[in-house]
Order: structure tokens, then C-alpha cells, then sequence
């Protein structure tokens, strides 16, 4: 944590000079200017830029100065402003080193190891033949749809290929172009009912017809269903995104019983 006290100080002298809002007379003494160098990042061997700032430091607050005591200006909306924008830079500062030092890669990959079965999934490779239909029909229509259906597994059950039915009569015409293939699905990710038949069958078996959502299907699984795991490098931003979210929320926690905070009761509606 050291990195970050370190960093977090230079932030403070950052509200140091903020704060001379609140006064009259904007101070240029040295230890200002050496505050407002850490600010800024310039070292202080840098002859050249460290005269290039001195005088654009004094530069601006002579202006702020000879600005303050215009009588044109609300002060106190001006002093309001600049104190939340303290209390923004303070805490915005506190939090974006305190997550640096705290979320770890090794906190990450521990966080990965811990929940990796959570990344499992399981999938298959999958063709179909598709006849459609649509909540409109009644049984009359929706049996003429089956009868088709029915008739296209008949005709793979006879030795026809699959490929070739599904080119000539499937109704999915994106798949139908490429022998009814759907690639590789992902366990649970299409209609539960799609998903427990092609789950449930063996490499190479062809599906009855069955009804989804989407119309009647045959289907044929034409690779095994095999369980796969997601690489840490695919998930590492999520993960991150997760343990600095909770991070942040137990650290704000903590800090508000710190200062003795208490939520106000709600408002009677």
C-alpha cells in the first residue's frame, strides 16, 4: 500500500492548492510552487520547465486574484463548486490506488481457480431441418407443417444425407445453404427444448421431429458434446470489472462507519 500513500499525497497536495479558493489572496510562495510541480509531474532538475511553470503559476494566480474581488461573481456558488470538485478529486483519487493496489492479477487468478466451474459449459455440434411455423396456425396447419417434417426424416431414414434434404426442403435458408449445419451451440444458449434433445443424443443419430418455438426440426448432431472451459485470458476484464466493483463497495463501507456516516431514514411516501 505504500505506492499508493505515496500517490495519494501528491493528490492532497493537488486539494492543498484547490483550496486556496476558499481564500482571497491565491498564494505563490515556494512551497505552493513545489506542490504544484508534483502536481504536474515536473522535476524539480528540469531547470527549463520548472521556469516555464513558475511563470505560468504566477501568471494564474495574479488572474485569479484580480478575478476574485469582482463583485460580479457569486463567491459562494464559486467556493460551493470548487468544494465538490475537491471532494470528487479526493475520493475518485483515494479509490483509483486503492483498487490499483488491492485488485491484484493474482487476486484474479485466484478469483478464476475458485469459480472455474462457473465457466464450464458443454457443447455440440449441430444440423437441422427446419419447417416453421407460427402462433397463428391451428392443429390443421401446424399437422400439415408435421406431415412435412415427418416426410424429411423419413427420407434420411432411408439413406438419403442428411445435407442434401436439409439444402433441398429445410425452411432456415441461411443453414439450409450449408446442409442445415449450425455449427457448435452452446449448452442452454437456443430454445430449452432444442437444447435438451441435441444434449440427450449421440454423435450421428437423427431426431423424430420435434417442435420448438421456431417450427418443427430434425436434427442431426454431427460432433459429440464435449465440455468446455473458458481461458482466463478471455474472462480477465470481466473478472476484474466484478472484484473492483466489490472492492470498491466494501472499502466505501468501511469507511463511512469510519467517519461515523449514517444513511438518512426515508422520506414517508
Amino acid at each position: 500500500m505504500k505506492n499508493m500513500r505515496a500517490t495519494f499525497i501528491l493528490s492532497v497536495c493537488c486539494l492543498a492548492l484547490l483550496s486556496a479558493c476558499n481564500q482571497q489572496n491565491f498564494e505563490t510562495d515556494d512551497s505552493q510552487f513545489q506542490a504544484y510541480l508534483k502536481v504536474k509531474r515536473v522535476s524539480p532538475d528540469d531547470e527549463q520547465r520548472v521556469a516555464r511553470y513558475r511563470a505560468e503559476f504566477e501568471r494564474r494566480a495574479a488572474l485569479a486574484n484580480a478575478i476574485y474581488d469582482d463583485d460580479g461573481l457569486d463567491r459562494e456558488l464559486l467556493d460551493a463548486e470548487v468544494a465538490e470538485f475537491r471532494k470528487e478529486l479526493l475520493i475518485s483519487r483515494y479509490f483509483e490506488q486503492y483498487l490499483n493496489e488491492s485488485v491484484t492479477e493474482a487476486g484474479i487468478q485466484n478469483y478464476y481457480s475458485e469459480n472455474i466451474d462457473q465457466y464450464k459449459s458443454r457443447k455440440a455440434k449441430v444440423s437441422h431441418i427446419l419447417f416453421r411455423t407460427n402462433p397463428r396456425m391451428d392443429k390443421t396447419e401446424r399437422d400439415v407443417v408435421l406431415t412435412k417434417a415427418t416426410e424429411a426424416y423419413s427420407r434420411v431414414n432411408a439413406g438419403e444425407a442428411f445435407e442434401e434434404v436439409a439444402k433441398a426442403v429445410s425452411e432456415d435458408a441461411i443453414s439450409a445453404t450449408k446442409g442445415g449445419d449450425l455449427g457448435w451451440i452452446n449448452e442452454g444458449a437456443v430454445s430449452a427444448t432444442f437444447s435438451d434433445k441435441v444434449f440427450n443424443m449421440q454423435a450421428g443419430e437423427i431426431s423424430e421431429p420435434f417442435l420448438t418455438e421456431f417450427g418443427f426440426h430434425v436434427i442431426k448432431v454431427t460432433e459429440p458434446a464435449q465440455e468446455v472451459t473458458r481461458s482466463l485470458d478471455s474472462l480477465k476484464g470481466d473478472i476484474r470489472y466484478q472484484l473492483r466493483n466489490k472492492t470498491k463497495q466494501a472499502e466505501t463501507e468501511r469507511l463511512l462507519k469510519e467517519a461515523g456516516y449514517q444513511a438518512p431514514e426515508p422520506a414517508d411516501s
